[in-house]
This record gives structure tokens, sequence and C-alpha cells, in this order.
């Protein structure tokens, strides 16, 4: 008996040393990620005007129009190609099929970007969330899908992490510019376009980098 005891206690003091290990290298992860997106976003030489509404138009009569002449997925021209050289980065956000319901093993990827838009380095930038879906199903509901995931996106950071909500505008264009143009089904067109847009009209870089210090502490008074 003494011999089983000490061998659970053994594989629970090794079970306990696994997860103390793991959890630096969990946080180092997240921090190389967070890193990594700034280092994507920043860097923007010149503010660019994206007239939103215009694009958002563009691609809805491209798909009223079906002509004869509307190319397949894979020769579609693409909408717009302001974003190529743009600041940005491809956000894999997985969302319930055929809704824009954010699943939850998503919201870790959302608080990393959180956390890289309250860097000082980001603070001063406004951002376009740029939905997209692969090409099945109709282009219209697919449309219409891609601005609901977009604007889902921009309502997490908003609401759930306390961003500014005139840092985002959002913008749908469902497959009508695809992320991987040669395999048009491929899940990759559903990635989400987070780019870098221009400066903010009310930027006030100390508002919005001391806000979650001061949450912080206003919790541990409450628990006091």
């Amino acid at each position: 008996m003494r011999s089983v005891k000490n061998g659970r206690r053994g594989m629970a003091l090794l079970t306990c040393a696994l997860i103390v290990s793991a959890a630096p290298a969990a946080f180092a992860q997240a921090t190389a990620t967070t890193d990594k997106l700034i280092n994507q976003l920043a860097g923007l030489e010149t503010p660019v005007e994206i007239d939103v509404v215009a694009l958002r138009q563009q691609a809805a009569e491209r798909i009223r129009a079906k002509a004869k002449t509307d190319a397949a997925p894979l020769k579609r021209p693409p909408i717009t190609d302001q974003f190529s050289k743009l600041p940005q980065f491809l956000a894999d956000i997985k969302f319930d099929p055929d809704t824009s319901v954010i699943r939850p093993e998503s919201y870790r990827l959302l608080g990393q970007i959180a956390d890289a838009l309250y860097h000082p380095t980001l603070v001063p930038y406004k951002f376009l969330i740029v939905g997209h879906t692969e090409s099945t199903g109709r282009r219209e509901s697919n449309l219409i899908l891609s601005q609901r995931r977009a604007d889902a996106i921009r309502d997490v950071l908003v609401n759930t992490f306390k961003i500014s909500a005139k840092r985002f505008h959002t913008l749908g264009l469902g497959e009508e510019q695809l992320q991987d143009s040669n395999r048009p089904l491929s899940s990759t067109n559903q990635q989400v376009q987070v780019v870098t847009v221009g400066l903010r009209a009310d930027t006030a870089p100390s508002s919005e980098v001391v806000a979650r210090p001061r949450e912080e502490n206003a919790k541990k008074k409450k628990s006091r």
C-alpha cells in the first residue's frame, strides 16, 4: 500500500510540475503573439481615406448585376487594392456556421488583439475590420454575413475590452475579395483583416493606456 501511495504522490507532484512549467510558456506565447500583432499593425506612413460606404455599395452592385461577363471567383477582380499597401494582419477568428456568433476559443485571440491596440504604439491609430467568406452559398448572403461578422468583432473589442468605438470602421466583402483566389472554397478566405488606416481625430494616448490599470485598482479596492 505504501508503494502505491508513494506512486500516486509522485504522479501528483509530476502533474503539478508540468502545470507550473507550462504556465510561463503559455504566457510567453501570448506575449509573442501580441508583439507580432503590434509589429504588423505599426508603421503607417501616410493615413488613407477609405470610403467604406462606397466599397459596400460597389460590392453589392456587382452582385446584383450578375452580368454574364461576371467572372468566376477564381478570376473575379478585387473590389479594392487599397489594403495591400497598408499595415495589417489576418485574424483566424472562428464563428458558428453561417452566423456571426464568435466561438469561445477565439476570445483568446480577440484578447491579444485588444492588448495590441492598447499598446502606446497603436493607441493613436484607427482600424478597419474587413470580413470575408469563402465562395460557397449565395453571394448576397455571404456579403451580409461578412458584414455582420466584422461588426461582431468590433462589438467585442468595444463592449468587452473597452476600446473606443471611434477607432473602428467595419466592412464586409463576402466572397468578392478572396484571400486565396486560387482556392475559393478554402477556409482561409474566412479570415478577417484588421487594417491600420489612419490617425484618430480624438487621439489621447494617456487616457486609454491607463484605463486598464485603473480598472484593476478599482477591483482591488472593492476586494478590500
